[in-house]
């Protein structure tokens, strides 16, 4: 047993049925946790739908979309799966939203000298949304993904809550944060109560193809991990160079654009001083990268816009919290404030390394997600 939640069936590892037996729309991107999440809500008894999102093409990334997520072989590793649980499938073309949400927002945000976290904008504007949509439209009362998460209704508060999954390891609560209390009333997370060892075993047992099939590490329209060569190819034009300086404002020689460079980075920089640096501000307005050293990089204090809270309405008091800046990086103790409407202020107990404008900050009570923001 896990808890008081126990093993006793699918709804009771991390998700909550609909109040009857209806229809309930499975994001399926081919890999081995979205096939368990669609196996355990057929065998839960409720009517599956599966379903792969199309979110680009060879032209949009101009690479080989062979070997990004969501390619020809993903989309019939999916089929496979859904064909064999005996369930209808569909491939719905939501690139027009991705290139306008997803990618403009990526490209955006690191031409302004950030470091954005596009997998979180998909999520939100994507696939728990344009989805739902769909959902709505198909007759369906809700969605099911292969996120490591879990939710249940509290009834205290009235509120739905986004909870850690059972696996410290693959828990992905990080990238769900903007999830709205309408959107988490129809959102299923079958995995939530189970390790990846497990998943791979219940797929190996119902004898999926991608039962072994390796998880997804970089960004799917950027496979190579090439930022700046995306960004160049895509919008057509280079990025300007300026000048690196150090923390004085002295220059130390010319950089190649910004959208080369983020918070923290010490490889690639292209300039040699004689002893080891880092980037430490990235300032758009004058077209300068600052290099200094592993100190200048940690502050104890972050401001967020563009807020969602999960937990509660609003924070109206000074809280105690942990809170993750990075999706690899381990939650620190910090106190929260909420200083506006649209504006959420942390101060942790101790400097952190690199908070990058761009990024998230999503916050924690015990194994509660609290909400998060975007790292102004």
């Amino acid at each position: 047993k896990r808890g008081c939640r126990g093993r006793k069936t699918p709804f009771q590892r991390g998700f909550p049925p609909p109040a009857s037996k209806q229809m309930v729309l499975i994001a399926m991107s081919g890999g081995v946790d979205s096939s368990v999440a669609a196996y355990l809500v057929k065998k839960s008894g409720e009517d599956a739908v599966g379903a792969t999102l199309k979110l680009f093409s060879n032209d949009d990334i101009q690479l080989d979309r062979t070997k990004t997520c969501c390619s020809l072989s993903d989309v019939e590793d999916a089929r496979s799966v859904a064909l064999r649980l005996g369930i209808p499938y569909y491939v719905f073309n939501f690139g027009e939203n991705f290139r306008e949400q997803v990618i403009g927002r990526f490209i955006d945000t690191y031409e302004r000298g950030g470091t954005p976290n596009p997998c979180i904008d998909c999520n939100r504007f994507i696939k728990f949304r344009q989805l739902l949509d769909r959902a709505e439209l198909m007759g369906c009362s809700h969605i099911a993904t292969g996120h490591y998460a879990r939710c249940e209704y509290d009834e205290a508060s009235g509120r739905w809550r986004l909870l850690r999954s059972a696996d410290p390891d693959k828990d992905q609560t990080y990238v769900l944060w903007a999830l709205t209390q309408e959107q988490l009333s129809h959102t299923l997370f079958p995995l939530g109560g189970l390790n990846k060892s497990e998943v791979r075993a219940i797929a190996a047992e119902q004898g999926f193809l991608n039962a072994d099939k390796p998880d997804s590490q970089d960004i799917c329209f950027v496979p190579d991990g090439d930022y700046a060569k995306f960004i160049e190819g895509y919008t057509g034009k280079k990025s300007l160079p300026g000048k690196f300086i150090d923390t004085s404002g002295k220059v130390l020689g010319e950089h190649k654009g910004i959208i080369h460079y983020t918070l923290g980075q010490r490889k690639r920089l292209g300039i040699s001083l004689g002893h080891r640096a880092c980037v430490t501000a990235i300032d758009p307005e004058s077209n300068t990268v600052t290099l200094g050293d592993e100190p200048d990089l940690y502050t104890s204090r972050l401001v967020a816009h563009d807020i969602n809270l999960i937990a509660y309405p609003e924070i109206t008091a000074p809280m105690r919290v942990e809170a993750k800046t990075r999706y690899r990086h381990k939650a620190a103790p910090a106190t929260l404030t909420q200083t506006g409407p649209d504006e959420l202020t942390l101060v942790f107990d101790e400097p952190q390394r690199a908070i990058t404008r761009g990024q998230s900050v999503v916050i924690y009570e015990g194994d509660v997600v609290v909400g998060g923001g975007i790292i102004a």
